[in-house]
């Protein structure tokens, strides 16, 4: 197996720049992962393809706005603009970020963002070019983010973040902050929908799985399995856990939207057993050969070729029914990527 066997061709115009308006309206394939065979329909049928035993899961993660702009004050005595993307949390006082230029920013260089309102002082370099940033104890971090980030679009979008963004950008149903990228395949929810399919009997859960940098670090060796995954914040709560306990000893099936719910969710069992309760970091990197354990079926967006995205439904479906199916994508004029439409993989 290797990383270019993920590969596909996909013209940039099929990359969606805004997303569907209203959200349901998104055109979603119906995959079978046993047999590859597909077909073409749309999210808003998304309940009469469901079971009314099934149980949904999504990850109500809330994307933070995570990308802002400083002026880098170096030792040196030279300033200039760097832009700054607060990937995570490094303790109380201290977050990782990605700054661009960062290449020549050094330990001890500090930056200041607004009319001067937050102040942080650069640390060690981390991996995959994360720094260290490290503000005084109280410093209003998040709310200064909340007040003057910009939304943190993934760079294929190509264009600013507009204000139609801070909504269009956030799942319905996003709860709790800390996410640098939106859990995609949850964006083509509504509130109606909901209603439609609880009304069909299926039960809906939610657990949080705060997206960060390494679910789109690229996987820049050959070799695939040589590849780490940045470990991700997750929540699972007590109800939660005990209700899914109870539909898979029931034979129900576990529908994950999203592959940051199916990671989770494979992470939980694959170390537990059984659904537990708790926090911690899940960094399960999901190859072809994998045995799911968890879900039986998944709503996910249109992956980047050689993403670790991918790969995973890959593993769920088959990477040759995966492949498959997208050149069907691309012929039919599928939109692509987080904006994009969706793949419902039963």
């Amino acid at each position: 197996m290797r990383t270019s066997d993920f590969d596909y061709e996909l013209p940039p115009e099929l990359i969606a720049r805004e997303p569907a308006r209203p959200r349901d309206t998104s055109r979603m394939m119906v995959l079978n992962r046993r047999t590859g065979a597909w077909f073409d329909s749309r999210f808003r049928d998304l309940p009469y393809l469901l079971e009314p035993s099934d149980v949904l899961v999504l990850n109500d993660t809330r994307v933070i706005r995570a990308r802002t702009y400083g002026e880098l004050e170096r030792g040196s005595g030279t300033s200039r603009e760097v832009e700054v993307l607060f990937a995570r949390p490094a303790g109380p006082t201290a977050w990782e970020v990605l700054c661009r230029p960062g290449k020549r920013i050094r330990p001890g260089d500090r930056v200041i963002f607004g009319n001067t309102e937050l102040e942080g002082v650069f640390g060690e370099l981390r991996d995959h070019g994360l720094r260290l940033l490290q503000f005084h104890a109280g410093a209003p971090v998040e709310e200064f983010l909340e007040a003057h980030g910009h939304v943190p679009l993934p760079p294929y979008i190509d264009r600013e973040d507009t204000a139609a963004d801070a909504e269009e950008y956030q799942t319905v149903y996003a709860r709790a902050p800390g996410a640098v990228a939106a859990p995609t395949a949850g964006l083509h929810f509504t509130v109606p929908m909901f209603d439609r399919i609880r009304a069909r009997g299926i039960e809906i859960l939610h657990i949080t799985l705060h997206v960060g940098i390494g679910t789109f670090i690229p996987v820049r060796s050959e070799d695939p399995a040589q590849h780490v995954l940045k470990p991700e914040r997750y929540h699972m709560s007590a109800e939660t856990a005990l209700r899914l306990n109870a539909a898979r000893d029931e034979g129900q099936r576990i529908i994950a939207v999203g592959t940051t719910t199916t990671r989770t969710l494979e992470y939980i069992i694959r170390k537990y057993g059984r659904f537990e309760e708790g926090i911690g970091e899940a960094d399960l990197f999901i190859l072809p050969g994998y045995d799911f354990r968890a879900i039986e079926g998944m709503l996910t967006n249109f992956h980047l070729p050689r993403s670790t995205l991918i790969m995973l439904v890959s593993a769920f479906a088959s990477r040759a029914a995966i492949l498959a199916a997208y050149e069907h994508a691309v012929a039919e004029r599928y939109r692509f990527y987080s904006y994009g439409d969706c793949m419902l993989i039963l």
